[in-house]
């Protein structure tokens, strides 16, 4: 039994009144003793009959075109099979929803470490060597690689509201910084990996994979072959942060060499190929103009950005998405310029947009509080706004001043000192705050639940890369059905189930969520039908049914299968009111006088987003996040060759993500209660990139505090922050 919900007005909180007690509750994650024990296989763990190993040759020149290749080489290497070359492999992952297969450029290269051909082997270490000794002609043409330089660029019309021209020239107070942040990188645990395997003209790849409902479509589209004939199964990943979401070149390319080759291929990315050739954030260039009264009234408002990406990408960094909607003001515009150039595609990375628009927009409102004298925290509660600035919508909940003030006081906001005064030998010590904010969003999806007696399964091909998928439904299933967690079963990244969100934009356990709780609510109809009680008077607890003085066991009263499957989608609501997460967070840092050098000593994050459905799978996520924050504002840097745009920071000795001396003893995750009704029927909204939202902004600014000074090109460096400080 099938059905179909559109968000179309405010939800009951059903979930308030079931009985079972495990919405919200820290319960461990189920498939946590496979992955600690090893147990849990990932894509690269598996070992099909008959499997041969391919690895991606990667192309040496900026760009210009594949004239030719000498394949004697590699194929003198025992045991390798053949060299692949083909039309349909791809230059760069897919961008997930957008349906599309990736770029398939044919002969043609537009960036250093572009994928060109695929050398396949008996063993991996041969298709490696292979791959090395290809032998490779070219055709150069000139390659712009850098975004101050490129071939191109293309500037948007500015996104407005009000007047700012007007607002801007009678502001009394006036902040005017250009900002800079450098390329990311997902750098997920788990490297890109595949393997391709036949069955006629249907095809069956294993991959790591965040969206494998629209990656089925993908690669489909990729190979020219119906949708039907594609299978893909991702149950375990481990991480992803933007960077699978969409079908990457490995995964073609162990489709088509399957198919040529008649025997499964698995390719699996080493680290170095993961940061050369498949997505990065863009670089930024922000430029911030802030204006306000002599009172503190914020009137003015430009977030202006350049980032940059390869030709014919559709994506570009949403770097002013918060900054459209977190403070009031007259004026408001925001204009976005894209650069083209030969680089490694850009695309979705850890909170796009926020991430690090966020950075730059709350270290210049802190600025503007220094301009005018006024407190931060005052500045930002002064200035909330009740509907969106843009489009004066309503927000469906927001509990923004709540989770500063909860913060404030938690953190010992009160006793903040002057600023480059406090000190602990050559420490400076600075304390900092930011707010944090994340759009959320509803994303169509499906869910299936079965019922025998006090057993159920649910069936989704939504993923889990890390977060608690395998958690947060079972125990809306149990809570719905009323029986221990144990006894509900998950079934996850299997395209041929009922097709989710998936897992990105942190709407996947919203969405997912969503489907689940309505298909097990189908399931109580059923239930309450059989008990011969109302469904508004129904219980289910313990594995029993109650209801209108009828009481019994479901092992009794659902001695068959029954299931219900459901479908939501976004509606009405989406379109009626505005959904984001919001919160607060606060850092203390010290600063050696000397050496430059940041150490976060505490921080704190207060977060409103909606119900918790794990209060530890939800705190984790928050942690995490607020980790990337460290590292966005203190260490993570992609650097790239300027004369040929190849990656130089190639693995983790090279890019700096936190580690564990990076990252305080004291980090606090605090929820404050909330209820979203008009976002689904669940009341929830995404956590994971709310997390790192504003979290780096905190730590600069804190930066500042201690120091006297503001460091505008992050990472805040060693030898940045003594440059700041005049040292």
């Amino acid at each position: 039994m099938k059905d179909h919900f559109t968000m179309d007005s405010p939800q009951p909180r059903l979930l308030d009144e079931t009985k079972q007690g495990v919405i919200g509750t820290p319960m461990d994650r189920p498939d946590g003793p496979l992955k600690v024990s090893g147990s849990a296989a990932y894509t690269a763990d598996h070992t099909v009959a008959g499997m041969v190993h391919g690895a991606l040759v990667r192309a040496t020149i900026a760009r210009g075109k594949v004239t030719g290749m000498d394949r004697d080489a590699a194929l003198a290497i025992d045991g390798v099979i053949d060299v692949i070359t083909d039309a349909r492999l791809t230059r760069n992952p897919a961008q997930g929803m957008a349906g599309a297969a990736p770029v398939q450029p044919g002969d043609a290269v537009h960036y250093h470490g572009q994928p060109i051909a695929l050398v396949v082997a008996e063993s991996f270490e041969a298709a490696r060597d292979g791959a090395q000794r290809l032998e490779v002609q070219y055709e150069t043409t000139e390659a712009k690689v850098t975004p101050d330089a490129p071939m191109q660029t293309e500037t948007g019309d500015p996104e407005t509201a009000g007047d700012f021209d007007a607002a801007w020239a009678s502001a009394d107070a006036k902040v005017d910084r250009t900002y800079t942040t450098p390329s990311h990188v997902s750098a997920a645990m788990e490297p890109h990996a595949a393997i391709a395997e036949w069955d006629g003209d249907r095809l069956t790849l294993r991959s790591a994979l965040q969206m494998v409902r629209f990656n089925k479509q993908e690669l489909a589209d990729s190979l020219g072959i119906d949708p039907s004939q594609v299978r893909i199964l991702s149950p375990y990943v481990g991480g992803g942060f933007g960077s699978k979401l969409g079908i990457g070149p490995e995964a073609v390319a162990a489709a088509v060499a399957a198919q040529k080759l008649g025997r499964p291929v698995r390719v699996v990315m080493p680290r170095q190929t993961v940061f050369d050739a498949v997505l990065r954030r863009s670089e930024t260039e922000q430029h911030l103009r802030l204006g306000a009264t002599s009172d503190g009234r914020i009137t003015a408002i430009s977030h202006d950005d350049r980032v940059s990406n390869l030709d014919d990408e559709g994506f570009a960094e949403p770097t002013s998405q918060a900054s459209q909607f977190l403070y009031a003001a007259k004026g408001l515009s925001f204009t976005q310029t894209v650069a083209r150039i030969a680089a490694t595609p850009a695309g979705s990375v850890r909170a796009p947009g926020e991430a690090v628009g966020m950075l730059a927009f709350e270290a210049a409102i802190d600025e503007l509080a220094d301009t005018l004298g006024v407190d931060p925290l005052t500045l930002r509660l002064d200035n909330l706004p009740q509907t969106h600035p843009m489009n004066d919508l309503p927000y469906s909940a927001t509990r923004l001043a709540d989770c500063l003030t909860d913060g404030a006081e938690r953190f010992g906001w009160s006793d903040r000192w002057a600023p480059g005064t406090r000190r602990e030998g050559d420490w400076l010590i600075g304390m900092g705050l930011a707010s944090a904010a994340r759009l959320n969003m509803l994303i169509q999806s499906s869910a299936r639940v079965r019922l025998t007696g006090d057993r159920a399964i649910v069936e989704t091909d939504m993923t889990d890369i890390g977060t608690g998928t395998y958690a947060i439904l079972a125990q809306i299933t149990a809570e719905m059905l009323g029986l221990p967690p144990a006894q509900v079963d998950v079934r996850l990244g299997d395209s041929d189930l009922p097709g989710a969100a998936g897992s990105g934009g942190s709407f996947g356990a919203s969405s997912a969520g969503s489907a689940t709780f309505l298909a097990a609510k189908k399931l109580r109809a059923q239930i309450a039908q059989r008990l011969g009680c109302a469904e508004d008077a129904l219980t289910l607890q313990d594995g029993r049914a109650r209801g209108d003085n009828q009481d019994a066991a479901l092992s009794d009263l659902v001695t068959d299968e029954i299931l219900a499957e459901a479908t939501i989608e976004s509606g009405k609501t989406a379109e009626s009111h505005f959904s984001a997460g919001f919160g607060a967070h606060y850092a203390e840092v010290a600063v050696n006088e000397w050496t430059g050098e940041v150490r976060v000593r505490r921080m704190l994050g207060v977060i409103a987003m909606g119900r918790i459905l794990n209060e530890k799978t939800a705190r984790s996520q928050a942690l995490g996040g607020m980790i990337w924050g460290i590292g966005s504002a203190l260490t993570e840097d992609m650097q790239s060759d300027p004369r040929d745009g190849h990656v130089v920071t190639r693995d983790l000795a090279n890019y700096h993500v936190p580690a564990h001396a990076d990252v305080p003893g004291d980090m606090q995750v605090v929820f404050l209660d909330e209820r979203d009704d008009w976002a689904n029927p669940i009341q929830t909204k995404g956590i994971g990139e709310l997390g790192i939202s504003g979290a780096g902004a905190a730590v600069l600014n804190a930066i500042a505090h201690a120091t006297g000074h503001r460091v505008y090109d992050f990472p805040a460096l060693p030898d940045r922050v003594l440059a700041a400080m005049g040292v």
